[in-house]
């Protein structure tokens, strides 16, 4: 007994699909999940970590322009601008570096996302687009992990 999907479909039809099925097949497995993770954790964290460096003069002091940027451009609410300039500056620096080892990196990840959050909807509400970009990278780091190529896939780590 033929289904009425089955009599809709022609022989052409199931030929594409099961074409298209199989060429889908091989890059599942040329591109695995490892290299979706390698390739969103940098990419995020290249993002995080060039942004940082923006922010900072040599290792980790910060520049007189960061505070005025915080001061007069940023202005987080319920945060002094001096204090959101250095934890800024700092999670741009240890998340990403963090991520590019894949150590720690789920939490990582949602430390990012959150900053992406107050960077959204209190500083740049109409970078969106970018934003969205960001936040779809640090969910799948979220939910998936670093991958096989990990610190936390060698240590074990969920």
């Amino acid at each position: 007994m033929m289904t009425e999907a089955a009599t809709l479909e022609s022989p052409a039809d199931r030929g594409a699909r099961a074409g298209w099925n199989r060429c889908a097949d091989v890059l599942s497995r040329l591109i695995g999940d490892f290299i979706l993770a390698l390739a969103a954790r940098f990419a995020i964290a290249g993002i995080f970590f060039m942004s940082g460096r923006t922010k900072v003069d040599g290792l980790l002091t910060l520049t007189p322009s960061t505070f005025a940027l915080f001061r007069e451009e940023y202005k987080v609410p319920l945060i002094a601008p001096e204090v959101a300039a250095h934890l800024a500056a700092y999670s741009e620096h240890l998340f990403p570096l963090l991520l590019a080892v894949g150590l720690f990196t789920r939490l990582s990840a949602l430390a990012l996302l959150g900053m992406t959050a107050v960077i959204q909807l209190f500083v740049y509400p109409d970078a969106w687009p970018t934003h969205l970009s960001w936040a779809a990278l640090l969910l799948y780091l979220a939910g998936r992990g670093g991958g096989a190529l990990s610190l936390d896939r060698f240590l074990g780590l969920k």
